[in-house]
């Protein structure tokens, strides 16, 4: 076989410089780059909105379990309860040391700590706040990540066996710093002849936490567990036992051998379970908007189908030039799906750059806004969280690359074919 007869291989110099010089062409000369252009952007933004998306709900949801992780417990011990000589349900743990041991002892637990909690209402300046108190030893606090590791925090937790500590949320609430006393005010206080009086002690301020979520740090404080004990009236036991695992993103399995480890009066209660229905509803909204800007990224790539439909018409007479030289339908295809390809790439490239600089840069930008707007865009009180989070996962990156170039590279085969299939007699017959 000559050379000159030897079939040229799919996507040749040749087509690729014809495609390109169809893309670059003017309007007066027949060309669409107009409407390049707006198949160029339009790809770009939704491209770029749907990274975005994809990140600030990867840092919603991270940032939403890692607050809850460092300042909760992962799986919770309590006791099924018993009935005691007055005939109520105590479901308080009187050998909570033993308890412990057991727990501890399973293989994956890291922490254990026995827990006092109560409701009361803590009072300062004339100004009151319904806080939980959790009564628990300073050891054990200062394992907790959200609470010791906070970055906001004041005071010294080294002395915390000296008095209490609260959360921001509730020292701004009552508007006390450290140092300041505040009261605690419980109903279930000293038992007497003419019914149970409140109890009402007082409490210097030696910490203020913030653990990253709002909810937290407006309704939590931290007392002595001794001192938590004598002031609930839980002499000698413990409301529960909180344990921390190594692998909380899996905690169901370890959960049952904590329970089995236990004994047969405990029951187990994971973050999972305490968090699931929130969680169940992030992942269906995160379906829901992942549906809809795929819609979006559709319908920008609909564009490249006008602009080469258009270029396809204008193209006629050079189509059936092309084809007597001796061009196949597949060369004029491939012309025609390059023109449509390399519009959806660098859409596409130039929407992962703006979307990974969004999620990179999401703090400056988010304070860029807030101060046009004029503050209180983010409100930590309905959001549960300080501040816009984004996490750029390279998995999300992905998906979305291979949705735009996917769609892009369907789309532009119906107006590639139609340009192939045309007869060149018709294409010249006018010209």
């Amino acid at each position: 076989m000559s050379p000159m007869s030897r079939t040229p291989p799919p996507f040749a110099r040749f087509e690729w410089m014809i495609a390109w010089r169809y893309l670059r062409a003017r309007r007066a000369e027949g060309g669409v780059s107009a409407m390049t252009w707006i198949s160029l952007i339009g790809i770009t933004l939704a491209v770029f909105a749907l990274i975005a998306t994809l990140a600030v709900r990867s840092g919603f949801r991270a940032e939403f379990v890692n607050t809850i992780l460092g300042a909760n417990a992962h799986v919770t011990v309590y006791s099924a309860g018993q009935v005691d000589e007055q005939g109520r349900v105590s479901r308080t743990i009187a050998d909570y040391g033993d308890w412990a041991e057991r727990v501890a002892a399973v293989p994956g637990v890291t922490r254990v700590a026995p827990l006092v909690k109560g409701q009361v209402m803590i009072t300062a300046q004339g100004r009151n706040a319904g806080v939980e108190v959790f009564g628990i030893q300073a050891d054990d606090l200062k394992s907790l990540p959200g609470i010791a590791g906070s970055d906001e925090a004041q005071g010294d937790l080294g002395r915390f066996d000296e008095g209490i500590a609260i959360g921001t949320g509730v020292a701004r609430e009552l508007g006390v710093r450290v140092g300041d006393r505040i009261r605690l005010i419980s109903p279930d206080g000293v038992k007497t002849a003419f019914g149970t009086s409140p109890r009402i002690n007082a409490y210097e301020v030696v910490y203020i936490f913030s653990a990253g979520r709002y909810d937290i740090d407006r309704t939590r404080a931290y007392l002595p567990f001794a001192e938590a004990q004598s002031y609930f009236n839980r002499e000698g036991v413990a409301d529960e036992l909180e344990v921390m695992v190594q692998d909380p993103e899996n905690v169901e399995p370890i959960a049952l051998a904590i329970q089995r480890a236990a004994g047969g009066d405990a029951l187990v209660w994971t973050w999972r379970d305490a968090s699931g229905g929130f969680l169940r509803a992030l992942d269906v909204e995160d379906n829901v908007m992942f549906v809809i800007l795929s819609i979006l990224v559709l319908i920008a790539t609909m564009n490249i189908v006008s602009g080469l439909v258009m270029l396809v018409k204008n193209k006629g007479s050079d189509i059936g030039i092309l084809r007597t030289i001796g061009l196949s339908e597949g060369s004029v295809m491939r012309v025609f799906f390059l023109c449509g390809a390399l519009t959806g790439l660098v859409g596409t490239l130039m929407g992962v750059i703006l979307g990974c600089l969004f999620a990179i840069y999401i703090d400056p930008i988010f304070s860029f806004v807030n101060y046009v707007m004029g503050g209180g865009v983010w409100d930590p009180s309905i959001r549960g969280i300080y501040n816009l989070p984004a996490e750029l996962r390279a998995g999300d990156v992905l998906s979305a690359v291979a949705l735009s170039l996917g769609l892009s590279f369907l789309v532009t085969i119906f107006p590639a074919r139609r340009a192939a299939r045309l007869n060149p007699v018709e294409a010249l017959r006018y010209e």
